[in-house]
């Protein structure tokens, strides 16, 4: 070999993989900061872990953003996520309508059951059984929240409203104190959901039009939805993400960005920090699977963004990363949350 390649061989090869030691690991802080000296997915949800931990450090305070997308309450991630808004850790929900659902189905003390992939199904249905890959829920129960939302949302003064106004309502509403909307309500976390209506909550949403047709009533306004996420994206000196899952919650956000830049001519500024954990992959060309640095290219990613995607399904990965940052929490604790005030359609953030 020449020099100039024995030079080069050397500065490729100077940083060894280090063998994880579980004999000295105190907590999962330790764990998931030795995963950054190993390879593989390993390395990647170590490398999320200082992503996110990056955006609670940041000095200027970036708005994060919780996408929040596939079973992760069947998945007994109820709490995990809650805490995430508890502690201080995310701004803003953008969730599927169904997490929402299923959050508020387990807070009126409903329950997920564990149960087998290979069950017959048949069965299921004749008993009024919902399978959820592994885990069961009660139909009869389903039927009985999605009344009692059609009958809560009665209360709502017609009109149009966007979701995060309706989820708000639901939070402070329902009868129930813990669930994630509940907790949002009360922590002034703003919480979206731009596909709602393809959920359980939509059809309590539908039972209230049947009753109320041809009359006022609540009315879902989606256009505004979209209005309201850029006046919180303008409104934030910069913007973090994190991604459990992908589907619309992720293309919602980031299209944020380019609704932003079209209003407010703020070109270039894509979320300065992003973090992905998905079970999707890129080859496909699907969404939910698109790395980060293809977001770039749209300009929904800031180009010199600190950045980490793990292929890690959720239900492993998502609790690895809060566990691990309440490990850490004296390093962020002092981080003081962004709130936002509402003036009709018109935000503010202190």
């Amino acid at each position: 070999m020449r020099k100039g390649e024995l030079a080069q061989r050397k500065k490729i090869l100077s940083t060894p993989v280090e063998p994880i030691d579980v004999t000295s690991i105190g907590g999962l802080g330790d764990l998931l900061e030795s995963f950054q000296r190993t390879s593989i997915q390993a390395r990647n949800l170590g490398r999320a872990f200082q992503v996110w931990k990056n955006m609670l450090e940041d000095p200027k305070r970036p708005t994060i953003f919780l996408g929040l997308s596939g079973p992760l309450i069947a998945a007994g991630l109820g709490k995990v996520i809650r805490d995430c808004v508890e502690m201080g850790l995310v701004d803003v929900v953008v969730s599927t309508g169904a997490i929402l659902y299923q959050d508020l189905y387990q807070s009126l003390g409903f329950h997920h059951y564990m149960g087998s992939p290979n069950a017959d199904d048949v069965v299921l249905r004749d008993l009024s059984i919902d399978r959820i890959y592994d885990t069961y829920v009660d139909e009869v129960q389903f039927e009985e929240l999605d009344r009692l939302i059609g009958k809560v949302v009665e209360g709502m003064p017609p009109g149009g409203y966007s979701s995060r106004q309706l989820l708000e309502y639901l939070g402070q509403h329902m009868p129930v104190k813990d669930s994630l909307l509940a907790t949002c309500a009360r922590k002034g976390v703003p919480v979206f959901s731009p596909a709602l209506i393809d959920s359980s909550i939509g059809i309590g949403l539908t039972l209230h039009y049947g009753k109320n047709r041809g009359g006022p009533r609540f009315m879902l306004d989606a256009v505004r939805d979209n209005y309201e996420l850029v006046q919180i994206l303008v409104n934030s000196p910069r913007t973090g993400v994190i991604y459990v899952g992908g589907g619309t919650p992720k293309n919602w956000i980031n299209d944020g960005v380019v609704m932003a830049n079209y209003h407010y001519d703020r070109v270039g500024e894509g979320h300065h920090y992003a973090v992905q954990i998905t079970t999707d992959v890129p080859h496909w060309g699907g969404l939910s699977g698109s790395t980060l640095d293809e977001a770039m290219s749209w300009g929904k990613v800031f180009r010199q963004a600190t950045r980490a995607m793990a292929f890690v399904e959720a239900s492993i990965g998502l609790p690895l990363l809060v566990g691990a940052l309440y490990d850490r929490r004296k390093d962020w604790k002092s981080r003081r949350r962004p709130v936002f005030s509402w003036d009709g359609d018109q935000a503010s953030r202190k």
